[in-house]
C-alpha cells in the first residue's frame, strides 16, 4: 500500500522541477492527481507518460475560474479532493531600485496571491470529503532576506501568514495547512541564467554554508509533501517544515 492510496490532489507548478517530481510521488504512492501549469507541453508530456492516474489542465494560478476548473476536474474525474499543493511560484532577481512596480505585482500575484486562490477554492471540496491537507510550498526567503529578492521573499513571507491564519480557519473542518521551506534545490527556475548570474560570485560560500555540503534534489522535498499529504501527519496543521540542509542553522562560519 502506497501512503497516499486513495487521495485525490491538485497540484500546481506541476510540469517541471519540484512540481513535476511531486506528481510522479504522489503517484507512486497510490493518490490520483490534478496537475496545473501555463506549460502545456511539458504538462500534456507528463500526463501522457503516467496515464490514468493524472489529469493536466493548463493553469494560471492568479485566475480563479482556472482554479474552478481544476477543482470540477478533480470531483468529475476521481470523485472528491482531498490534498492541495500550492506549488506554483517564479523568482526574479533584481534589487529594489531596479525593479518595476509591475514586476514586484506579479511575483506577489503568483507566489502569494496564487495560493490564497487555491485554498479559497478548495475549501468546499474538501468540506464535503470529510476534511484534507493543505501544503504551502514557501522558501527559505521565508525566513531570511536576501539581496535582489525582496519581492520573492515578501511573497514567501506572506506564504507563512497565510498557512497559519488559514489553519486556524480550516481546523474545524479537518482541513490541515502546512508550509514547507525549500533552499538550495536543483530546479530549473534555480538554474535560470539570470539568478545563476545574480548568485554566481556567492556560489562557493553558499556551498561551504551548507552542513550536508551539496544542493538539494526535487524528491528529498517531495518525500516531505507526500507524508504531509497523508494520514500520517493527521495531527500537523500550521507547522513550517525546512528542508534546505542546514543552511538555516548558522552563518556558514
Amino acid at each position: 500500500m502506497g501512503q497516499l492510496d486513495g487521495k485525490v490532489a491538485i497540484i500546481t507548478g506541476g510540469a517541471r522541477g519540484m512540481g513535476r517530481s511531486h506528481v510522479r510521488r504522489f503517484v507512486a504512492e497510490g493518490a490520483s492527481v490534478v496537475f496545473g501549469d501555463i506549460l502545456e507541453q511539458e504538462g500534456a508530456e507528463l500526463a501522457g507518460e503516467l496515464g490514468e492516474a493524472v489529469r493536466f489542465v493548463r493553469m494560471d494560478v492568479t485566475s480563479p475560474e482556472d482554479w474552478k476548473n481544476a477543482v470540477e476536474t478533480a470531483v468529475a474525474a476521481y470523485g472528491k479532493l482531498d490534498v492541495l499543493v500550492n506549488n506554483a511560484g517564479i523568482i526574479q532577481h533584481k534589487r529594489i531600485e531596479d525593479m518595476s512596480l509591475q514586476e514586484c505585482r506579479r511575483i506577489l500575484e503568483i507566489n502569494l496571491i496564487g495560493q490564497w486562490l487555491g485554498i479559497k477554492a478548495v475549501i468546499e471540496a474538501m468540506k464535503e470529503a470529510g476534511g484534507g491537507s493543505i501544503v504551502n510550498v514557501s522558501s527559505t526567503e521565508g525566513f531570511i532576506g536576501a539581496a535582489g529578492l525582496a519581492a520573492y521573499s515578501a511573497s514567501k513571507f506572506g506564504v507563512r501568514g497565510l498557512t497559519k491564519a488559514a489553519a486556524r480557519e480550516l481546523g474545524e473542518h479537518n482541513i490541515r495547512v502546512n508550509s514547507i521551506h525549500p533552499g538550495g534545490i536543483l530546479t530549473p527556475m534555480v538554474m535560470d541564467p539570470d539568478v545563476v548570474a545574480a548568485t554566481a560570485d556567492s556560489a562557493d560560500s553558499f556551498m561551504k554554508a551548507l552542513p550536508l555540503g551539496r544542493m538539494g534534489r526535487t524528491r528529498e522535498v517531495s518525500g516531505l509533501v507526500a507524508f504531509l499529504a497523508s494520514d500520517d501527519a493527521a495531527y500537523c496543521t500550521g507547522s513550517e517544515v525546512l528542508v534546505d540542509g542546514g543552511m538555516l542553522t548558522g552563518a556558514g562560519y
